[in-house]
């Protein structure tokens, strides 16, 4: 039996007749969503992302929770600082992260209930 067609979507539909204009901001939101998507690639990131999205921490709790070297960390949360998803704090000679917005909880939620949730 043939599946029927889904009838509402988010995504916009794309023609032909399209001005220049709304394709030039096509293109920019592309390359915004890649530099967002090429950061949160890396399974270390993406568990940095993880932890921090249940609140801040702090770069030695990431340590501990990830179980991985300050440096390795360190490298990770710069890339993310890079690219605008976290924001550190120092409070005397501890540094906080934090998610710098919503969007990678977004994400998130969804890499979870795609690869993570038990049915």
């Amino acid at each position: 039996m043939p599946t029927p067609p889904e009838t509402s979507s988010r995504l916009p539909v794309f023609d032909a007749n399209m001005c220049a204009e709304d394709m030039d901001r096509m293109m920019e939101n592309a390359q915004r969503a890649s530099n967002f998507l090429k950061a949160i690639s890396h399974e270390g990131r993406l568990m940095i992302l993880c932890h921090l999205a249940s609140g801040e921490k702090s770069v030695t709790e990431l340590e501990e929770l990830l179980s991985a070297r300050q440096a390795a960390v360190s490298q990770q949360l710069s890339r993310l600082r890079l690219e605008g998803l976290v924001t550190p704090r120092r409070d005397g000679k501890t540094i906080y992260y934090r998610l710098t917005d919503d969007r990678p909880k977004q994400i998130m939620e969804v890499v979870y209930d795609l690869f993570c949730r038990e049915d």
